[in-house]
């Protein structure tokens, strides 16, 4: 069997009203394209129809598979399971809301053909000009998220003021190495995605992406209080040389 070149991971998580249409705007574009793809929907132990309404795409979406994970673990738990299921030789997880749409993918291709080992995208005009936001998120997350984004470069990742953008993408060879020592379950898997990236000497590249915020996003402030603790996880990890980068 020819090697896949891209593959799209989805996690997904109470996601029935959304992954219909997301899934049907990712397969028009990459149907598109000259190159190969797969589609991985990965659910985080939904109650809901995720799963059965993504299914129910397998006809229409036919790179499509649908993994039904239980119960549920948190978002990074799932990315990390596509993300070493995955055959293809870049490996991208996006949002299921579609918050920054498929073909943002055609700007990171420049940037793997330069030698980089994965690639995000980000929401930040200082980490790439260009970077956009279609409604700006409420004022209360805006201040939370320059907060954090301040304590994350002091703690864990220097140079990069958008950890949490849903949209990166490993070449194979990085996801494998990344995600088979990755051990946070939930929101704050980004950080320690780029956190190993940099512990490992990657090269990463940013692409600038245009945004749009949802209203009906899962994110909370108890969601923002699980990143910090998140991060000095990461942080100790490090120090106390638990994820075996040696």
């Amino acid at each position: 069997m020819d090697k896949i070149h891209l593959s799209v991971i989805i996690p997904a998580y109470k996601e029935e009203k959304r992954i219909g249409k997301t899934l049907v705007a990712i397969d028009k574009y990459l149907t598109k394209q000259s190159y190969s793809y797969e589609i991985l929907v990965i659910n985080d132990g939904s109650k809901d129809k995720t799963v059965k309404v993504a299914k129910s795409y397998e006809q229409l979406v036919k790179n499509l598979k649908v993994i039904d994970s239980q119960p549920n673990h948190g978002k990074g738990y799932v990315v990390r399971l596509g993300m070493l299921k995955a055959q293809g030789n870049f490996r991208l997880f996006m949002d299921a809301d579609n918050s920054t749409t498929i073909d943002h993918v055609e700007k990171m291709w420049p940037m793997f053909e330069k030698g980089a080992d994965l690639v995000i995208g980000t929401r930040d005009e200082k980490d790439s000009p260009g970077a956009q936001q279609a409604v700006p998120q409420s004022f209360f997350k805006r201040m939370l998220g320059n907060m954090g984004n301040i304590l994350i470069q002091v703690v864990a990742v220097r140079g990069i003021w958008d950890t949490q953008c849903g949209f990166k993408c490993l070449t194979a060879e990085t996801a494998q190495s990344i995600f088979s020592k990755a051990k946070i379950d939930r929101f704050g898997f980004d950080i320690e995605v780029l956190a190993l990236a940099k512990k490992l000497n990657l090269q990463i590249g940013i692409i600038p992406v245009y945004w749009i915020n949802d209203i009906n996003s899962t994110v909370s402030f108890k969601s923002y209080l699980k990143v910090f603790a998140d991060l000095f996880k990461i942080k100790w990890n490090l120090v106390l040389k638990k994820y075996n980068l040696d």
